[in-house]
């Protein structure tokens, strides 16, 4: 299905042109620039900078000096990430003296000295780098390298400085999912070079779920033979020339396993892997059917949410699990691993009699406390393995192992609990850290789930809550944050959600909590922004564009607009349809436009488009239309809002819709139907790929008057007066979309608030909006 794209590609163009037109002869400026100090622009920001007077340049011809082997492999990591952001790679030197990069390990430090804390020393001398561990060391680099990127490419000239830092958290973590979209190796590795550019430090790598099974394991290889492949729903599981099912597979070997293991160790990140049990394991119980808690042949989910499916807590089973993670724990030298236990809908083991039979045969009085025998046996697995246990914060709900450590997602509460019983913790609360909810209400979003996580958001939030008593604060071991893959299908996607917020944890886990400033940190991200273009990193770009609101009046034939950025960088516009520059007028007031207009704008900070400008054609047929993405959502009537891609085309860009999954509808506030004599309605079809558990009976539809159902359209709302009804067809045109034209009742006029909503059984397939025009008489 194919949707008409927004003008992006003639901005991009001609900010493109502008850029290219910009680079004309300035060596004289380069010159003078690269002699001009740096003002450091450090994420995250250090416990301590302090600088003096005195500069030291470094170019092409300055040299790194390092004894030893671990300090030798930090100055040739820090002179290869110079090469990644376009800088001439270092050479390096045996001879001591002035005028040299300097890498030096120090003996052990005093007693309780963090080892990731180093000291970094800019002098007209030159630059020292100094740490008691590699980690340090390294992270010194990164600094440096950081310092550096601020510059020209070919020549950067640093203030004299003195930074002391250590970080604040030892737990600073990024998850990754590749159980619901799959990321190839050389982007794993891709995400972990960013990782340690950000001083994270663990990556959490979620292996296994309903949708499938992503780890090779020797003894058992129908795990990935088949629960490592799924059919997708609709059109995106089908071969468009056969018609044949086409799956989506994908794991990686134990080879691979390693790699990526031994990559993220070099630059310091431990990878913690996750194996999810008793819920989310329909790939696992797929493979191997004698796993699960019911006879029902299962296949690999093509759905999202939550599910009732289940291993059962037999000794066959547990020996399978232990067999698993008997392989796991040679693969991932760190020192957790991760059990999962989420989201466990316990109705199989309530409907189960060999489950119930189980319950009394350990004691058992719920089917939470069997849960919680399963993670007693793994924990005591792992432990005679030397390895910890840490789960979601739903294994509290039973009696949990001393030593076990708890990921508090479902809000702070279950860190406070989990501390205050004396075990670790790792805050990643879903209202906090999730970075597969959209970041702006820009409609330039992906797929996600639309409930906004700004970066603002992440930046306030407070690992260590206030009401945690400080004989338990150092339970919190840190922060992590997660990025489920339901709807990131592609890797540039995947970047995008990470990336800038990714640096906002960055800073949470390393920055006293006293240095942290959401002001400071948004002036400093632009600077952020030319290191992520200069090794190619592929972040959001939504943040940084303007939006845009309007107030139309049609019989005057005039609008007021409102420019706005989400991170509140200034806007400069322009209303000619050229392109807009630092000099062009900045947005402060509601601006009053005769149409039809252009209005072309761009956000701007340190004298440069931080994205390239958007381009707004405003007319009279315009204002008379409305995207889903511009329709509120039908108060008290199911605000489970999601940003939804289309099932197909099998290769390709499908279209997007913003839909609520419990009861479907739109609602255009305050529409003016004043001369207005039918409502043309263009709405497409996606599958309803949701498993929702036991908020089942929550999901809600209008019933339909025809086989088919019906589009209805109401007045007052979508509890209001039914203005049009349209019966539907069958499916829709060849484009994967329809378009329906609703008479209005003679005499409909004044602004009311039009509810759209189309009858019938959600169920396999749904009806989405696309966008609603309001056609004249």
């Amino acid at each position: 299905m194919k949707r008409p794209i927004a003008h992006r590609a003639l901005a991009g163009l001609a900010f493109a042109l502008l850029a290219l037109a910009g680079c004309k002869d300035r060596s004289g400026e380069a010159a003078a620039a690269a002699s001009t100090p740096i003002t450091p622009s450090l994420i995250p920001a250090p416990v301590d900078l302090q600088t003096s007077a005195g500069t030291f340049a470094i170019d092409g011809d300055t040299r790194l000096f390092a004894e030893g082997d671990a300090a030798t492999r930090v100055a040739q990591q820090f002179s290869a990430y110079l090469q990644s952001a376009g800088a001439p790679a270092l050479k390096t030197t045996r001879e001591d003296g002035k005028g040299l990069i300097r890498f030096v390990l120090e003996a052990a430090g005093a007693e309780g000295t963090s080892p990731e804390a180093y000291t970094l020393d800019v002098t007209p001398d030159g630059v020292t780098v100094k740490a008691h561990d590699e980690r340090g060391l390294f992270y010194g680099a990164v600094t440096l390298w950081q310092l550096v990127t601020q510059g020209n490419k070919g020549r950067v000239t640093l203030p004299a400085l003195h930074i002391e830092d250590a970080p604040r958290f030892t737990w600073r973590g990024f998850m990754l999912d590749p159980a619901r979209h799959f990321q190839q190796v050389e982007d794993v590795k891709k995400i972990i070079d960013a990782m340690a550019l950000h001083k994270l430090n663990t990556l959490h790598w979620h292996l296994t779920d309903d949708q499938g099974w992503r780890i090779e394991i020797k003894q058992y290889p129908k795990l990935t033979g088949i629960g490592g492949c799924r059919i997708p729903a609709g059109d995106g599981g089908k071969d468009p020339k056969t018609g044949e099912p086409h799956p989506y597979c994908g794991f990686y070997t134990q080879d691979q396993i390693r790699d990526v293991v031994k990559y993220a160790a070099e630059r310091h990140i431990t990878v913690v892997p996750e194996i999810n049990v008793p819920g989310h394991a329909t790939a696992a119980i797929s493979a191997y059917p004698e796993l699960g808690s019911i006879d029902t042949p299962l296949v690999p989910s093509n759905e999202w949410g939550v599910f009732p499916n289940l291993v059962n807590v037999e000794e066959p089973t547990i020996t399978f699990l232990e067999n698993v993670l008997g392989e796991v724990v040679q693969l991932f030298p760190g020192t957790y691993v991760h059990i999962g236990g989420d989201e466990a809908v316990k109705d199989q083991w309530e409907a189960s009699a060999r489950e119930q039979a189980r319950m009394r045969q350990v004691g058992a009085k719920t089917e939470m406390d069997l849960q919680g025998y399963l993670v007693e046996r793994l924990e005591k697995y792992l432990s005679t393995h030397g390895k910890r246990l840490i789960g979601w914060d739903e294994i509290l709900e039973a009696k949990l192992p001393p030593e076990a450590t708890v990921m508090s997602w479902r809000g702070i509460e279950g860190g406070l609990q989990a501390a205050r019983q004396g075990h670790d913790v790792v805050m990643s609360p879903s209202n906090k850290t999730y970075l597969d909810y959209l970041q702006t209400a820009s409609p330039n979003e992906p797929p996600g789930r639309p409930a906004l996580i700004t970066l603002q958001d992440v930046y306030g939030f407070e690992p260590v809550p206030e009401e945690l008593e400080e004989s338990q604060r150092h339970h919190i071991l840190g922060i992590q944050a997660n990025l489920w893959t339901e709807h990131t299908r592609t890797f540039a996607r995947l970047q995008h959600n990470a990336f800038p917020r990714l640096a906002a944890v960055a800073e949470t886990g390393w920055t006293p909590a006293a240095k942290k400033d959401l002001a400071s940190f948004i002036a400093r991200l632009p600077t952020q922004l030319k290191r992520y273009d200069a090794i190619g990193l592929g972040y959001a770009k939504t943040p940084f564009e303007p939006l845009i609101a309007t107030e139309d009046d049609r019989k005057a034939g005039t609008a007021k607009v409102t420019l706005s950025n989400p991170l509140d960088y200034p806007v400069h516009y322009t209303t000619d349809g050229s392109e807009p520059t630092q000099a062009s007028p900045t947005f402060a007031t509601p601006l009053d436009v005769k149409l039809p207009v252009t209005v072309r704008a761009a956000a701007f900070a340190d004298g440069r488009a931080l994205a390239p400008a958007s381009t707004f054609e405003l007319t009279p047929a315009a204002m008379l239309t409305r995207t889903d993405e511009a329709m509120g959502v039908c108060p008290d009537a199911g605000r489970l809002l999601l940003r939804l891609e289309d099932d197909g085309p099998l290769e390709g860009e499908r279209a997007i819709f913003n839909a609520t999954i419990f009861y479907p509808c739109w609602q255009w506030n305050q529409a003016d139907l004043e001369g207005i004599a039918s409502i043309k309605v263009r709405a497409g079809r996606i599958p309803y790929y949701f498993q929702l558990a036991h908020d089942e009976p929550a999901r809600t539809f209008e019933a339909a008057k025809s086989p088919l159902g019906e589009l209805e359209i109401l007045g007052g709302g979508c509890k209001g007066h039914t203005l049009a009804t349209v019966p539907l067809p069958a499916a829709p045109n060849a484009d994967g979309f329809l378009e329906l034209d609703a008479p209005l009742p003679a005499g409909t006029t004044g602004k009311q608030d039009l509810c759209v909503r189309f009858t019938g059984d959600t169920r396999p397939q749904m009806w989405v909006l696309d966008r609603i025009t309001l056609q004249p008489r």
